[in-house]
């Protein structure tokens, strides 16, 4: 990081320092009121006929596109968005494994991320992702959270938040402790930064990125085949954390399209398959071409698509909610000086998080 980076994040620190009580400001950034926001109709009316999922997100807060800091970091440097390294799903998926432990217990998470940039960021569910903010916090004695890869998965990387949706904290901090918590996926995302290897060794140069597609989907995709990846953790739920975590990929095909009420198509039902399992959430959902289309986000309904069955938030959700919620647009928001950025995040937004998520 360049020695201006170091003076910019410096001041940021000492201005957090100086604010008044963290409680107070949180009740002024996140009232219970905020302004909704109107969702329209794509043109041509491609998705008529999709099934309605119910949503608890009528409105969002705008946090990020008033904070000056957030938004000028979202477009600093020159770095680009890095285009994929690979199509093979089952080099850039991993495995994030988080431990958290109190006086009376440990207690741990299993997830899937996959590289989605070249330059080191993962994408992942916001249920996972969220015990990254829990590494501050004074309700557990210690919190770590570990990037594993390979075949089984072990350790390789460390790691720090680069965005999670605020709208999904405000909507589900309440049920964050919960052993298997449940929900439709909506804004069940976020994206993480490889920010230094668990050896000390030099990060790659190139990390093995997924190409994506966030265009809206046409219905027509139905029957479709697709694939799935991920680390399902059956064996290691059952057996205990040093089971070793195999990753998996399957061909299967999309039985069905959801919305949250937007018109726009949501959620893909994914019909059973072996990766179809707890610990397989994060993982990514490949068209035919090799691209991106969706992300594992929930179990999905076996008395209709079998067993192993899944549902996938679409990238073309998680694009237009970013934006929505940033101002950027998911491939922005992959963009700019990444490790500036993740301290950016870290000291303007992370507390007040992390604050919501304890009470």
């Amino acid at each position: 990081m360049s020695l201006l980076t170091d003076i910019v994040v410096a001041i940021l620190t000492a201005y957090l320092a100086l604010t008044s009580s963290l409680a107070d400001v949180i009740t002024n950034i996140l009232p219970d009121e905020v302004e909704e926001t109107e969702e329209t109709e794509p043109s041509g009316s491609i998705l008529d006929g999709l099934t309605t999922l119910p949503s608890r997100f009528s409105s969002i807060p705008d946090i990020l596109r008033k904070n000056a800091i957030y938004q000028q970091a979202t477009v600093i440097g020159p770095d680009g968005f890095t285009e994929a390294t690979t199509n093979n799903p089952l080099e850039a998926i991993v495995n994030v494994f988080c431990t958290l432990t109190t006086r009376d217990s440990i207690r741990t998470t299993t997830g899937t991320g996959f590289f989605i940039d070249a330059d080191g960021v993962i994408m992942t569910n916001a249920h996972v992702a969220q015990f990254l903010l829990l590494r501050d916090s004074n309700q557990y004695e210690k919190t770590e959270c570990v990037i594993r890869s390979g075949n089984p998965a072990t350790p390789q990387y460390q790691a720090e938040l680069l965005y999670i949706p605020p709208a999904w904290v405000q909507e589900n901090a309440a049920v964050m402790k919960d052993a298997v918590p449940l929900g439709t996926g909506e804004r069940d995302y976020a994206l993480l930064y490889a920010s230094e290897t668990v050896d000390g060794s030099p990060l790659p140069s190139m990390f093995p990125a997924l190409s994506f597609d966030s265009d809206l989907l046409p219905v027509r995709v139905r029957n479709d085949s697709v694939v799935a990846a991920g680390y399902p953790a059956t064996d290691l739920l059952a057996n205990g954390p040093s089971t070793a975590l195999i990753p998996r990929s399957a061909e299967t095909s999309i039985s069905e399209l959801y919305t949250f009420g937007s018109n726009y198509a949501d959620v893909l039902a994914i019909r059973g398959s072996a990766v179809g399992a707890e610990g397989s959430s994060g993982g990514p959902v490949l068209n035919t071409d090799g691209e991106v289309i969706g992300m594992i986000a929930t179990r999905g309904d076996d008395s209709i698509d079998g067993t192993g069955s899944l549902r996938a938030i679409t990238l073309s959700h998680i694009d237009r909610t970013i934006t929505e919620e940033t101002g950027f647009s998911l491939a922005d928001n992959l963009s700019g000086n990444l490790a500036y950025r993740s301290q950016v995040f870290s000291a303007t937004l992370a507390p007040f998080l992390l604050t919501i998520l304890e009470q």
